[in-house]
């Protein structure tokens, strides 16, 4: 089956041109490129107006878990259609987010015992930071302001997420607008312990990304370090933020990146792989402690005031619910593993290219990162990008990082497919510079 005629696709384009700001994106360099318009997907394969199939090698912004039409997902959505589409949870409830709910908090670690809905990852981490800093003061302890996170974090794009980023690229434009932040070494816990002794009492909540800081270029932290994080902020009585927003829903093995070292946070955020990647939909689990820090009379001020217009959307809950059945059902984690060793096998001779500086990887994240002496006038990651598109996949880099993180569901036909045509876009891309710039 093909697209709709080329006359169609040259005005999408046109329109696109003219009316459309895309997100992380240099629009002068978008506007000299032709671009890939995607109509439609199957399984793990996105295909264009002109009927061109690529593989889904991000899934889709590392959110889509179980492939592009799921038929469970697709029938959970359609049957909420029919019975309501969108109810606000302002003073008023709805059977699939207490379902939905009560299942995030039976596979959640142990601990976490509430739910509080938003739409994204960088609005579940500043859900987080807003209940962190308001139990505090609620607790009387009007001294604990300050956060701690990791030198290039990513925890998203409002401001709050901002503040406790630390990727310059990103970050440094919008520093009058942050609020004051602590800065820790990744994967270094006497560092953080040094943190916590130059602010004794200060610290409201430590925030990480768990085993694995994805926007910074897939930086992977040495075994342990979760657990000693832990540790220190209970030696310190200080809250833990896990931003599982990426390293969530299988991406590193396992559902949970907390699971690895039995870690239970204070607070967990998760998004992007919680409807399989169909809707926009965000949590931040808490605990009952922090829970019941907010309770009080009517006067007493204790709300915790936050909300969003489509907190717990009833058809983003209910293709979330679909999304744990499918898990279930489909033993995904299970059969996950031996793709997993698939991947690490394929990747070992792209690391030995003498163009790959390292490759860095967690279960099924993966960050290539290419030879350092490429500058960021050859635009070597979007160069690499460009060649998979024509060879049938779509790769997205950080950089000189070029990530992969395919849907959980990929076969491993597939999987072998898209490693070949990594190993082909790096060899052209590379080609095509003379030599690297010494």
């Amino acid at each position: 089956m093909t697209g709709p005629p080329r006359a169609d696709h040259d005005a999408l384009v046109a329109a696109d041109r003219a009316h459309l700001w895309h997100p992380f994106t240099q629009q002068r360099d978008w506007a000299g490129e032709e671009p890939v318009i995607v109509e439609r997907a199957e399984g793990t394969d996105l295909i264009d107006t002109e009927g061109r199939r690529y593989i889904d090698g991000v899934s889709s912004l590392w959110c889509n878990v179980h492939g592009h039409r799921q038929p469970r997902i697709d029938a959970a959505i359609r049957d909420q259609l029919d019975r309501v589409a969108h109810s606000t949870m302002l003073g008023l409830s709805h059977p699939p987010a207490i379902e939905l709910a009560r299942r995030l908090i039976e596979i959640a670690p142990p601990g976490l015992t509430r739910v509080f809905y938003s739409d994204s990852g960088s609005t579940a981490t500043e859900i987080a930071l807003k209940m962190a800093f308001q139990y505090w003061r609620q607790q009387g302890d009007e001294r604990r302001t300050r956060f701690v996170s990791l030198r290039d974090a990513y925890h998203g794009d409002t401001i709050g997420s901002v503040s406790v980023g630390g990727i310059d690229l990103f970050h440094a434009t919008y520093r009058p607008l942050l609020f004051e932040t602590l800065s820790a070494e990744p994967g270094d816990i006497d560092d953080m312990r040094r943190v916590f002794d130059a602010h004794p009492g200060e610290i409201a909540a430590v925030i990480v990304e768990p085993l694995v800081q994805g926007a910074a270029g897939m930086i992977v932290h040495p075994p342990g370090y979760l657990r000693a994080v832990r540790e220190l902020c209970d030696e310190h009585d200080t809250l833990l933020i896990c931003d599982e927003v990426a390293v969530g829903f299988g991406r590193t093995g396992r559902m949970w990146a907390c699971e690895h070292e039995d870690v239970a946070p204070d607070l967990m955020c998760v998004a992007k792989g919680l409807t399989g990647g169909y809707l926009p939909l965000a949590a931040t689990l808490a605990t009952e402690r922090i829970y019941e820090g907010f309770l009080g009379a009517h006067t007493d001020y204790r709300t915790f005031f936050h909300g969003h217009t489509y907190t717990g959307n009833p058809l983003a809950c209910a293709a979330a619910l679909a999304t744990l059945d499918v898990f279930e059902e489909d033993r995904t984690l299970d059969r996950l593993q031996p793709k997993i060793e698939l991947l690490a096998q394929l990747l070992e001779p792209i690391a030995a290219r003498p163009d790959v500086a390292e490759i860095r990887r967690r279960g099924f994240m993966t960050g290539i990162e290419l030879d350092a002496t490429y500058p960021p006038e050859t635009k070597i990651g979007h160069r690499i990008t460009l060649e998979a598109r024509k060879r049938g996949a779509i790769v997205r880099p950080l950089g000189n990082v070029l990530v992969l993180m395919p849907p959980l569901a990929i076969s491993e036909a597939d999987l072998t497919r898209l490693l070949e045509i990594t190993a082909a876009s790096i060899e052209a891309a590379t080609a095509e510079i003379s030599a690297p710039v010494a």
